[in-house]
């Protein structure tokens, strides 16, 4: 058996030394690296090239090493018949909650705008609002949104939650399915998403949706760029219609430097660094997996593919 690292960032053997510290009589290769296809069971894998993960024969396991899977099911290339895994993890769920409370008691405090005005040399004090003044939303209550929401409650924010199907959390009100959104939607200030990445949820942070929203609504992307319909952003931010945006993900990374993100007063930009997975806290689970297949056991945290998570 051996594993095979594939991704397209300079961390391939930061991963590598790691799992080798943790199992050293696993054969660990970069995909770069001359390697013995025919032995890799299982892929370890994070935005690799299109294709990349073709051509192992006995491959027997596709593994995220981050919690989104959107860009493994992207690839037309993929294996249809092996088992995709991702990570669940503790230290993912608490950086992001952490990331989207600091950037909520930025709006509330406005220091995303006096930012603006020290490069404008604009002393100019603005009206802030307080924890009791409005109501979080959160978008998808998974792993990561139920930390979140959670973390938020101890600040004693009112928080409220969306999702496909329903969830219940405690001192949380929940809406689910199509027909409760817009009631969701209608009542909240601050929208957080933390959807996965699917065919339906492409493209959900559009006009339609942002229209639904209180005026001066505030919205947090930290899932994934494809969730959001750019110029809809743009045109309610310019109209009025939503006080700003922080976002965490774009549809191209690095974002390009032509985009109007760039240079928008009201969009504050962070490079898709809201949470990052910590090999020391991945490793383990990963080789747990590695384990199972060696000796035939069911794998943990398996990806659904129809439903894309």
């Amino acid at each position: 058996m051996g594993l095979v690292i594939i991704r397209q960032d300079n961390k391939i053997e930061m991963w590598k030394e790691a799992l080798k510290r943790s199992a050293s009589d696993i054969p660990v290769y970069s995909y770069l690296e001359d390697h013995p296809r025919e032995r890799i069971r299982m892929a370890l894998v994070w935005k690799h090239p299109s294709g990349a993960i073709k051509g192992y024969p006995n491959l027997e396991c596709i593994a995220s090493s981050g919690a989104g899977v959107d860009f493994l099911l992207e690839d037309k290339d993929l294996p249809t018949n092996i088992p995709i895994t991702r990570v669940v993890d503790e230290y993912l769920a608490k950086d992001m909650s952490e990331h989207v409370i600091a950037l909520i008691f930025s709006h509330l405090k406005n220091l995303n705008q006096y930012k603006v005005d020290q490069f404008n040399k604009i002393w100019s004090p603005l009206d802030y609002q307080r924890i009791e003044d409005l109501t979080i939303g959160i978008m998808g209550l998974g792993a990561l949104g139920k930390v979140l929401a959670e973390d938020l409650l101890r600040f004693d924010f009112k928080v409220q939650g969306w999702s496909s199907s329903r969830k219940n959390l405690s001192g949380i009100k929940t809406f689910a399915g199509d027909k409760e959104k817009t009631a969701f939607l209608n009542t909240t200030q601050i929208l957080v998403c933390l959807l996965p990445l699917t065919k339906e949820t492409f493209g959900i942070l559009n006009k339609d949706l942002f229209s639904q929203l209180p005026k001066d609504a505030h919205i947090i992307n930290v899932a994934r760029g494809g969730h959001l319909v750019d110029k809809d952003l743009l045109e309610m931010l310019d109209n009025g219609h939503l006080s700003g945006a922080s976002l965490d993900v774009y549809h191209q990374e690095p974002l390009s430097t032509e985009h109007p993100f760039w240079e928008h007063s009201k969009v504050h930009m962070t490079p898709h660094y809201a949470s990052v997975s910590d090999t020391n806290s991945v490793v383990p689970q990963i080789l747990e997996n590695y384990r199972r297949l060696e000796n035939g056991q069911k794998l943990l945290n398996l990806v659904s593919k129809t439903k894309g998570y």
